[in-house]
């Protein structure tokens, strides 16, 4: 028998829900609204007027060839950071679900550099892979490898894509050890008495239960990596050498606080807000898809 609470008036589950939904104006749907807004104008150049312009902007952004190089580099940018993110957690998952010796102390050094902030995340790696301060930089160096980052834009990409699956690796593990818990013993028993080993029994066995884990993570890791990657880019490369780690978050700042082209930042944001709706809409209509079937 199912159980509900039943108020006797109206006011009272309002007066509950009024705090959040104070929070989500004042912090999500009113910026949102201004962006869009802002997105429709141009300021003069000294910021005292603005304009409307209607689509203007927009049309600007998709004939600027830079605009649209910036689409394809956070592109491969997002799919990178989430593949590699989430294969070195399902590895480490898979490795600390197993009955070993201190496996609750292996869980906790795995999940502690979630609680890292991306700009301190991107000050170890600088650490580590500054050509002139780094240690394995600096090796790398000594024994003839032309390692620069700060040179060259296909490493600075290495890098920044690195550091930013690192800051994620421990929430995906998070997710995937709790969802190989959650696979009963049983089943996994039975594939083992009847032959399936290794890699085949993980592939046609818990793999496809780990499915709506895996889709929502790809969700989450797409999204983290289109926004909350900004800090540790802007720390590492501020989107150089040149524009080669220049992604659509970072264009946003550059644009806004930098060149002060408040407007075309505007129909920046605007344009990735409602890519990433698009995109989580579509991966949630697949999952409930795979769920339900």
């Amino acid at each position: 028998m199912e159980r509900r609470t039943i108020f006797p008036g109206r006011a009272f589950p309002i007066l509950l829900v009024l705090p959040q939904l104070l929070l989500t104006f004042v912090f999500f749907l009113w910026p949102a609204g201004q962006a869009i807004w802002s997105s429709m104008t141009r300021a003069d150049p000294f910021g005292i007027r603005t304009t409307f312009v209607g689509t203007e902007n927009f049309y600007d952004l998709f004939t600027d060839p830079l605009y649209r190089d910036s689409i394809g580099r956070t592109l491969v940018f997002c799919v990178a950071v989430s593949v590699l993110s989430m294969g070195v957690a399902l590895l480490l998952a898979v490795c600390a679900d197993r009955e070993i010796r201190g496996r609750g102390w292996y869980r906790i050094m795995l999940i502690w550099p979630y609680a890292v902030a991306p700009a301190v995340a991107a000050v170890l790696w600088i650490l580590l892979l500054h050509p002139q301060i780094g240690l394995i930089g600096r090796w790398l160096n000594r024994h003839g490898v032309p390692w620069d980052y700060k040179l060259n834009g296909l490493q600075a990409m290495s890098v920044v894509i690195g550091a930013s699956a690192w800051k994620q690796v421990s929430y995906n593990f998070i997710f995937f050890l709790a969802g190989l818990q959650s696979i009963p013993r049983a089943v996994i028993e039975a594939a083992r008495m009847d032959g399936a080993k290794g890699w085949f029994r993980f592939r046609t066995m818990v793999l496809p239960l780990l499915m709506p884990t895996v889709f929502f993570l790809i969700v989450v890791n797409l999204v983290y990596a289109a926004f909350d990657t900004f800090g540790t880019i802007q720390a590492l490369t501020q989107g150089g050498p040149g524009k080669a780690t220049e992604t659509l978050v970072v264009k946003v700042f550059r644009d806004g606080l930098i060149n002060l082209d408040v407007g075309g930042s505007s129909a920046q944001s605007v344009v990735l807000m409602l890519g990433v709706i698009v995109l989580t809409a579509v991966q949630f209509r697949f999952l409930s898809r795979r769920t339900d079937s």
